[in-house]
């Protein structure tokens, strides 16, 4: 059997997020849209909400087109591109930090116990951790490449509608050597032990890209959950006013008004439940840029989509990992 990669059908339709108004919609056509948001819209401050489906269309024709478009600058980028920084895109040993490998060694202890690995590490409520991970010179040396390749003529994708600055690291090849290899040999055997029912054991795909905050451009983030099982949230540099993460409640747990603020230290991650609600403050002046991972289990998705919490309907992709879903089909080769 062939394992193939796919997304939930409800990319098209749900999780549609408007900026100016700061708000996720569902869109199944016009007719249901206005009849569901429109009183919501004008206490929003918009004046005609019969013109933002066709905005919304547009959207949905992006999200429709988005693997062919990624595959193509992808195989442009592999071809053409010469990279400033060669090393950062395989993992090596300057590229972690010590107390990460530690971390790993203690994690894949077969008596090792939740409480005993959290203990090493920064605990912030709600079971968020610092994470230390990267080193400063690698973070250095990827920030050099991301901004030689950002003045480059090479097509860039971006990450998603709320993050237009960013870039997406698998288009540029960093997967098969590098983020692969992180996620397989040194954050699961931690997040295995620190949230098994979140799929900590099983996390087969990911996500992986930048984003990047400025004035003028992306200055803050609204509160929202990831498509993911776990995310980490990795600064890059420092240098910046504003700009901390917060966490507030699990999307489908009890509301609050309670926030968490995660403060960012170079080369650390703020590792958390995929479905922890949280966002970035304004900032205030400099450039920040942190890289996020997405990290997916399809042995827990496939029984329940996070975005639409339904068991997904599940469209397979020709280019990358899609959201992380998973079917199996027979191998016509190996069948003759």
């Amino acid at each position: 059997m062939r394992k193939v990669f796919g997304i939930c059908k409800c990319f098209y339709t749900e999780n549609i997020f408007l900026k100016e108004f700061n708000i996720h919609v569902t869109y199944i056509n016009k007719t249901q849209f206005l009849k569901d948001y429109s009183p919501i819209l004008k206490e929003l401050g918009c004046k005609c909400p019969k013109h933002i489906p066709e905005q919304i269309e547009e959207e949905v024709t992006r999200r429709k087109q988005l693997q062919g478009d990624s595959a193509s600058r992808h195989k442009h980028i592999i071809q053409r591109y010469v990279p400033k920084n060669p090393s950062v895109y395989k993992l090596q040993p300057y590229c972690l930090q010590p107390a990460l490998l530690e971390l790993v060694t203690l994690a894949q202890r077969r008596d090792v116990t939740a409480a005993q690995l959290s203990a090493r590490l920064r605990c912030l409520p709600q079971r968020v951790f610092a994470l230390p991970l990267f080193t400063r010179e690698f973070c250095r040396h990827l920030l050099e490449e991301l901004r030689h390749f950002e003045a480059s003529d090479m097509p860039k994708g971006r990450p998603n509608t709320m993050n237009n600055h960013g870039l997406l690291l698998d288009e540029l090849g960093m997967n098969p050597e590098f983020f692969d290899v992180l996620r397989d040999e040194y954050i699961r055997p931690i997040t295995a032990v620190l949230y098994p029912e979140y799929g900590g054991a099983s996390l087969d795909s990911h996500r992986v890209f930048v984003v990047k905050y400025k004035l003028g451009e992306d200055e803050d983030l609204a509160c929202h959950f990831d498509n993911a099982e776990l995310s980490l949230n990795v600064a890059l540099n420092e240098g910046y006013e504003g700009g901390e993460l917060y966490l507030s409640h699990m999307a489908e747990g009890p509301a609050t008004d309670d926030r968490v603020v995660y403060r960012h230290q170079v080369g650390v991650a703020a590792l958390h439940r995929g479905q922890h609600l949280h966002g970035a403050m304004p900032i205030e002046d400099g450039e920040r840029y942190n890289l996020i991972m997405w990290l997916r289990s399809s042995e827990v998705r496939n029984q329940r989509c996070p975005m639409c919490r339904r068991r997904p309907n599940i469209l397979p992709v020709t280019f990358g990992t899609g959201d992380g879903f998973v079917q199996f089909t027979e191998d016509v080769c190996a069948a003759t």
